[in-house]
């Protein structure tokens, strides 16, 4: 499979982070951050194990997860001929079961998931065009899901349509950060596997109480594909890929850290992660990243990662903790508890065509679970 060129700035998009302390270097499917400083390590690397808990109900790829009182709410997924599933599943720790609820409104796939005051927010994603063969065209909707009342509400709508972006919370606002879309002189939004597109350092700030939204300053260097979790008050996105929103894109994965400071309205970079990766999922427990899965693909292979990685991001350290059980990538995660949940996704990269009968998709669902 030969690599095509789908960023509208070439590699020009990371001369952004090049005043930041970070020295660039390429490998063949990746391109990989070197802090110029390293910082000393003042915790101790987290300790636990593996636990295997109940599947999700049905093997599915590019779900997303949320903690929300105590139980896990997934939603979106994506099925054959890139139709979005629009799936929304609840999952009960106590007694290991999951529950479907009311589907989305709007099925999408690729949207951007975080909660805030027990509610849980969809930003943007693709849905399938209205004409010609399918592929991913990018929506500005945003969604409000309320579990109490398994009702959604339709929100003012993103000033930018994307997907493949990250959301977080911080001082009440909501915060959606980067993607992918098409490039500025395309004649139509919809971005298929090998045709011109672009990732997004866009950043837009949502506020609740206003239903209205605005333009903060943007990611330095646009990516898409990656994690991103809020700790102090300050949003932190890792890895992601500078291509547009396919993997067979390059350049292709980064382990960049880049950390937004709504207050100051600034970027800064901090140590990069272990694993250049896209695809992967995060989660927040007690003040630490956990980094879990993702994808690549080269010339000479396609794979998912077993990675898990953790940040601590007051001493600016990461650490290699005991990989999945399962490779996957764009999976359900979330704490709960003292757990780190993962569930479905898929197990190997996508964007090839399968044989009958064959899916990547899994409804494994397995937990890392944190010592005390």
């Amino acid at each position: 499979m030969r690599r095509r060129n789908f960023v509208a700035s070439g590699l020009g998009m990371i001369a952004a982070a090049a005043g930041q302390a970070v020295v660039w270097t390429f490998r063949g499917d990746s391109v990989l951050a070197q802090p110029a400083v390293t910082q000393p390590t003042t915790r101790n690397a987290p300790q636990g194990k593996w636990v295997k808990l109940a599947p999700f109900p049905q093997a599915t790829g590019e779900l997303l997860g949320v903690a929300i009182n105590g139980k896990l709410y997934a939603a979106q997924g994506l099925l054959p001929g890139f139709k979005p599933a629009g799936l929304v599943y609840e999952y009960d720790p106590a007694s290991d079961v999951w529950t479907q609820k009311k589907s989305m409104p709007h099925p999408v796939h690729h949207a951007a998931v975080t909660a805030l005051n027990g509610k849980m927010y969809l930003f943007g994603g693709f849905d399938l065009p209205s004409s010609g063969p399918p592929g991913w065209n990018p929506v500005n909707d945003a969604w409000e899901y309320d579990p109490a009342t398994d009702g959604w509400r339709t929100l003012a709508p993103m000033p930018t349509a994307r997907g493949g972006g990250v959301a977080a919370v911080v001082g009440g606002k909501l915060f959606v950060i980067g993607g992918a879309g098409p490039t500025p002189d395309a004649s139509a939004p919809v971005i298929r596997p090998r045709q011109p597109q672009r990732s997004l350092g866009t950043v837009e700030e949502y506020d609740p109480a206003t239903n209205r939204w605005r333009a903060r300053a943007p990611m330095p260097t646009p990516c898409n594909h990656m994690g991103g979790e809020a700790v102090n008050g300050k949003i932190y996105v890792i890895g992601g890929r500078l291509s547009g929103a396919f993997i067979i894109g390059f350049p292709g994965n980064i382990n960049l850290v880049q950390v937004y400071d709504p207050a100051a309205d600034s970027w800064a970079t901090k140590a990069p992660m272990p694993t250049a990766r896209s695809g992967l999922n995060t989660a927040n427990l007690n003040g630490i990243i956990y980094a879990a899965g993702g994808e690549v693909q080269s010339d000479n292979f396609l794979a998912a990662f077993r990675a898990f990685e953790a940040y601590d991001p007051a001493s600016d350290t990461w650490w290699e903790l005991p990989s999945m059980l399962l490779p996957r990538h764009e999976c359900i995660m979330a704490a709960l508890g003292n757990r780190i949940h993962v569930a479905g996704g898929s197990v190997q990269s996508a964007i090839v065509p399968l044989p009958k009968g064959l899916s990547f998709d899994t409804d494994s669902h397995e937990a890392f679970e944190v010592a005390s």
